[in-house]
């Protein structure tokens, strides 16, 4: 039997999630079932100068956020994980909505009961810039609240961190795909 009578003529994007998924599986942190170290890398959506790097390295019981977001107006700005790794559309609107595996309500990071995907707010100076150290318990590199793959916004107004679905945070300014990251 020949190659060309095996391979169907059109490969369906099923096939590609599944093909792209066995890759995922064979990379070598995820063998080890070992991700300590998780990157995301924001780009600015519609027209916005908004921009960044935000790292995510398990530590003890949480995952600490870390990182740098530049370009920003002064205040709060709504800090979430949505859940598609996707931003490809111009509002980032293809990452989807916040990323909330157990069907909660949104409300602040601090609550008992919120999306994996609510980080709350980050603040920017008066030169637009807002460094962020935080630890989150919620959030995790593996299993169902996994963030690996997954969308991280920044938003134009803070979070009121009660209103569903979104907290009233405004347009998307920056959007990066949380990816595994070499360790430092």
């Amino acid at each position: 039997m020949s190659w060309k009578r095996v391979v169907p003529a059109v490969v369906t994007s099923a096939a590609l999630t599944v093909a792209a998924s066995g890759l995922f599986a064979q990379h070598p942190a995820s063998m080890s079932g070992e991700i300590n170290h998780a990157i995301a890398v924001l780009h600015p959506a519609s027209g916005s100068h908004v921009h960044g790097v935000i790292h995510f390295t398990k530590e003890g019981r949480g995952i600490r956020v870390k990182g740098t977001v530049e370009g920003l107006t002064r205040g709060m700005h709504g800090f979430h994980v949505h859940e598609y790794g996707d931003c490809h559309s111009p509002e980032a609107k293809s990452a989807g909505a916040h990323f909330n595996p157990e069907k909660q309500k949104h409300a602040g990071p601090k609550s008992d009961h919120r999306h994996v995907g609510d980080l709350g707010n980050i603040e920017a100076d008066s030169g637009g810039v807002a460094r962020i150290d935080l630890v989150d318990d919620l959030i995790s590199l593996h299993g169902p609240r996994s963030i690996i793959g997954r969308g991280l916004i920044v938003h134009e107004k803070a979070d009121d961190l009660k209103s569903d679905p979104a907290g009233n945070a405004g347009d998307r300014q920056a959007c990066g795909v949380i990816g595994i990251a070499k360790s430092e």
